[in-house]
């Protein structure tokens, strides 16, 4: 995922909002989402390259979904696919803050990463390029390849929409459809207002957009959980 907008417990009639878009290579196989065949209690889509997902959920409620961290720098060879953090946890059953916390051990295999995982007691957030896990207080973040809660244009227009749409009386089909043109927005940002993240102006550019369609790369998917 490139995008992640969470109204965790902002609302009183959603325990959870989730909209997010995946941002990958389109020549990487992938399935659509679906409930996996070897963990029937699994919805979500699969990278069939490396086996893990983007963002998945669990029937008890469990949830989780990544980001890489963008910094201009290659994966170590051998780095473990930071799909497998989301997949690993979906289809175990640990909870959510013993799961980030043991991930936060073994953080260093992986290439940067930026992990969410939820359950019924909270939501937790982990990088391995921050010191330790934190537990998100009731409230709107955002998630893009930097740090929650950077301050990159799209993540903060991602944020404002979301309050924006939860602010509204409508239905829960009406906030998913509000949120899907959010994640449909193809805005650049002003020049002024690019992150510096190691790569050159124009991929800066074309990735400050919410919705990224570059030659060969792109937003594969666009999704919104509530729960």
């Amino acid at each position: 995922m490139c995008l992640i907008l969470i109204a965790h417990r902002a609302d009183p009639r959603y325990r959870l909002v989730v909209a997010a878009n995946r941002d990958e290579y389109f020549r990487r196989p992938t399935a659509p989402a679906d409930y996996w065949s070897a963990e029937p209690h699994v919805l979500g889509g699969r990278d069939l390259d490396k086996g893990g997902t983007w963002l998945g959920v669990a029937t008890d409620g469990r949830w989780a979904a990544v980001t890489n961290f963008r910094d201009g720098t290659a994966p170590e060879p051998g780095a473990r696919s930071r799909g497998a953090l989301v997949a690993g946890y979906l289809c175990d059953s640990t909870r959510a803050q013993a799961y980030v916390a043991a991930v936060d051990h073994s953080g260093h295999q992986y290439p940067g990463f930026n992990l969410l995982a939820g359950d019924r007691a909270g939501v937790h957030y982990l990088s391995n390029r921050h010191d330790g896990p934190m537990m998100l207080a009731p409230g709107v973040y955002g998630l893009s390849n930097h740090l929650l809660d950077s301050s990159w244009p799209k993540v903060e227009r991602g944020k404002q929409a979301l309050r924006e749409a939860l602010a509204r009386p409508a239905g829960s089909d009406a906030l998913i459809e509000t949120m899907l043109a959010a994640l449909s927005d193809r805005s650049i940002a002003e020049d002024h207002a690019l992150p510096s993240t190691g790569i050159s102006t124009d991929w800066e550019r074309r990735l400050s957009a919410a919705f990224i369609g570059a030659p060969g790369y792109g937003t594969r998917a666009c999704t919104v959980l509530l729960i």
